[in-house]
């Protein structure tokens, strides 16, 4: 009998998160085979009358076909399975970690390559603008010991958060939301960080279990070249399966001018991936009140009560900067008392201090208000 945890995260993925409509066609797309929640998903989406379609994916099989693939057979790979996208109307995909370091021996130049074509043409250019997407990713007892966590505790853990109320939790955003959309001037600041740039004119959007789950944040993006100054990351963050940890960026007229990491040579590399990677996509405030530890996997870090991040590569469709790339990495800095704290002043006003939001109105989205 299926655990009725995976039925309710099943139920609130179609129902709530990509809303399907009956005749609508779902891609349900597993990295790494966990067949109990797919059947959930399929029987989710057919009580919605609408039709789904299954990917099956394997980390360790994608390996094998994409060390060696050639360009001509990436770029083949990638027009087949975007075609297959602009087919659909909506899209879940979750991957159950099995092995954080699954491609870390991945040539580089073929990371580069699957970057640009198939992430890029499939996942950016089609999925993120054509369709209603939610992602997420799966207990598996590999994530539960990236989480220093029994495998029983985590799955609680991880079913507390990711079927949290959010419907309630996305009122409470709406006066972020407003006061967001009325600001000019963005100053933060912290341990190694001080850090200007403009969000003027780009709409704050809610993530309130629409695109991610689990979810809790608010996004925006900067002006493409307003940004200036520093920026220290004090989370860890994985990325091409090696953990990056002490980045910091310094930005003059919104681009990177230098970045420095525990692998110097290795970060800069992922900048020079193209011309926008250099220049920010996104600014977003962490809002889960579930949230409370960094775990090196960006889905969950970057919704962290009292976190930001601050996005490197491709702006969203919905709030359009201007950046295109085929990167958008999610650096988050935490700013809890715990974590070296921290501000941030909109337009000359302190509205976050060390993790918590100073504003009456905001109040409702401090930790003890949403739990």
């Amino acid at each position: 009998m299926t655990d009725p945890r995976i039925r309710k995260l099943a139920d609130l993925l179609v129902n709530f998160s990509i809303k399907a409509q009956k005749g609508e066609k779902v891609l349900i797309q597993d990295n790494n085979l966990e067949l109990d929640f797919v059947k959930a998903i399929v029987e989710a989406v057919h009580d919605a009358g609408a039709l789904p379609f299954v990917a099956l994916r394997d980390r360790s099989l994608d390996r094998a076909l994409y060390r060696r693939a050639s360009p001509e057979q990436m770029e083949l790979q990638a027009r087949f399975e975007a075609d297959r996208m602009r087919e659909m109307d909506c899209y879940i995909g979750f991957t159950s970690l099995r092995n954080q370091s699954a491609w870390s021996d991945m040539p580089a130049d073929q990371l580069d390559l699957y970057n640009r074509t198939i992430s890029k043409k499939v996942h950016m250019e089609v999925r993120l603008p054509d369709t209603r997407w939610v992602v997420l990713r799966y207990p598996s007892p590999a994530f539960a010991q990236l989480a220093s966590m029994s495998e029983e505790a985590f799955e609680d853990w991880y079913f507390e958060v990711c079927t949290m109320d959010y419907a309630k939790m996305s009122r409470a955003m709406d006066p972020l939301v407003e006061l967001m959309a009325r600001t000019d001037d963005v100053h933060i600041l912290g341990p190694g960080t001080d850090l200007s740039f403009s969000i003027k004119g780009l709409p704050p959007i809610k993530c309130d279990g629409s695109m991610n789950i689990p979810d809790g944040e608010v996004y925006t993006a900067p002006v493409r070249d307003s940004v200036n100054g520093v920026i220290s990351y004090n989370a860890p963050a994985e990325h091409e399966n090696f953990v990056y940890e002490g980045i910091r960026f310094e930005f003059k007229r919104g681009k990177i001018i230098g970045a420095s990491s525990n692998d110097n040579e290795r970060i800069n590399r992922i900048l020079d991936i193209d011309e926008g990677a250099r220049y920010v996509g996104e600014f977003a405030l962490g809002l889960n009140p579930h949230i409370n530890r960094v775990m090196k996997e960006s889905l969950f870090d970057e919704k962290i009560a009292g976190s930001l991040h601050f996005t490197p590569g491709n702006s969203y469709d919905d709030c359009f900067n201007g950046n295109r790339s085929s990167l958008h990495w999610d650096l988050v800095l935490v700013q809890t008392p715990e974590w070296g704290g921290g501000e941030i002043w909109f337009d000359g006003v302190l509205v976050r201090k060390d993790g918590l939001f100073t504003l009456p109105e905001l109040e409702g989205l401090n930790p003890g208000s949403l739990t």
